[in-house]
């Protein structure tokens, strides 16, 4: 093993896939972390702010919302997400007139009409009693709070504190999809789902896979005719059929999609781990085991497995790869992750049509994202053939 390690890591392509992989994990694992859109599925809306090309900036005047928002520890914000605690209006410009504030709205089209709002200073600043909101005397607001908080604050402090926490600047760095969300935060949240798919799905198949595989070519006879026969009959389905029709079976959504392609994904696994098994049943560490009376499983779990494990870890490399596409493929179809869950596959069938438009990006960036890390995967299983390779170790 350690021969093997060290002419893997002495493949560039090996390392350079297993570098890039790991950034994709940590990117993803950190995922709402460090996304500039942190709502849930980063799915906040602003339609105004549709396919915005790559690093525009953008004003908003946050107006603190009415009503109490669950706020989330860390854990809980990183894993799902946390919703904004103000409704936020992206603006032109502002302009103050006594304790009212009027925003032009965001407009990219300089000859479209121009649209104003109107707000309050208290609005903006605070959650105000629905009975009696506030009293205007002078130049000093009193504010009444849901809280029963009563708050006295002058016009002009209320102005500068909206110029200081309320109007805030952001960069689209790769722009805003059709909808008006960033683009960025759901690349990022994508990954997420495109990774997860991947091991859970694989999981599913390495649990499946390596059982059944196990059991039919150490026990032979009629168990392994049955586990064969069942081999074959999913085996002569085709993938994306057979995962269609487990998703009609058990439904559409984010777990499900992960469950069917890893229920399609098991008979790789099998027909490589039998395999294997019918070659090293007959060693001679194995009818050692045998002689000395240890159990069928015993024998399986710890004398026959641990020496098939190369060609299960390529495989497994290989799966990966598999499940991504499979995923995005369903995705893009409509029936694998549901909105506003943002998968590469549903981020590129929202946008494909922008292609022969002078957008294509919106369509492009998911597609590239998903090319590296099935190509990363790809170009890693390869490198762990070779540098498993029995014959190629004795050369060593």
């Amino acid at each position: 093993m350690r021969i093997a390690m060290r002419r893997l890591l002495a493949d560039r392509l090996a390392v350079s896939s297993i570098i890039f992989i790991a950034m994709v994990a940590l990117i993803a694992m950190l995922g709402y972390a460090i996304a500039p859109d942190s709502t849930p599925f980063a799915n906040n809306q602003h339609l105004q702010l549709a396919t915005l090309r790559p690093g525009t900036q953008v004003k908003f005047l946050r107006a603190l919302k009415q009503y109490d928002v669950k706020h989330r520890g860390f854990f809980g914000k990183l894993v799902y997400g946390q919703e904004s605690g103000f409704v936020e209006i992206p603006v032109d410009s502002i302009r103050f007139h006594g304790f009212s504030v009027f925003a032009t709205e965001f407009n990219p089209d300089a000859n479209g009409d121009v649209i104003v709002h109107e707000f309050s200073l208290p609005e903006l600043l605070f959650r105000l009693d629905p009975k009696n909101k506030f009293r205007v005397e002078t130049d000093t607001i009193t504010v009444f709070q849901q809280n029963g908080q009563l708050t006295k604050i002058s016009v002009t402090d209320a102005q500068r504190v909206v110029l200081q926490k309320n109007l805030v600047t952001r960069r689209y760095l790769l722009g805003t999809d059709r909808f008006g969300r960033d683009l960025l935060s759901r690349l990022i949240i994508g990954a997420r789902i495109s990774l997860s798919v991947g091991f859970i799905a694989v999981g599913i198949a390495l649990v499946i896979g390596i059982f059944l595989g196990a059991l039919a070519g150490f026990a032979r006879g009629l168990v392994d005719d049955a586990i064969m026969w069942l081999v074959n009959v999913v085996w002569s389905v085709p993938t994306l059929l057979m995962v269609i029709a487990l998703t009609m079976v058990i439904g559409k959504g984010f777990w499900q999609i992960f469950v069917a392609v890893g229920l399609t994904m098991w008979v790789d696994m099998a027909r490589v781990v039998r395999g294997q098994v019918l070659s090293v049943r007959e060693k001679e560490y194995v009818e050692a085991a045998k002689v000395l009376g240890l159990g069928k499983w015993r024998i399986i779990f710890r004398h026959v497995l641990p020496n098939i494990l190369a060609p299960v870890i390529i495989v497994s490399a290989s799966n990966f790869s598999t499940a991504i596409l499979l995923e995005a493929g369903l995705s893009f179809l409509g029936i694998g992750v549901q909105p506003p869950a943002p998968s590469w596959g549903t981020m590129i069938r929202d946008h494909y049509g922008y292609i022969i438009m002078d957008k294509a990006y919106l369509a492009l960036i998911p597609g590239f994202a998903m090319m590296l890390i099935v190509l990363a995967f790809n170009l890693l299983g390869n490198s762990l053939r070779d540098a498993l390779d029995p014959r190629e170790i004795e050369k060593a």
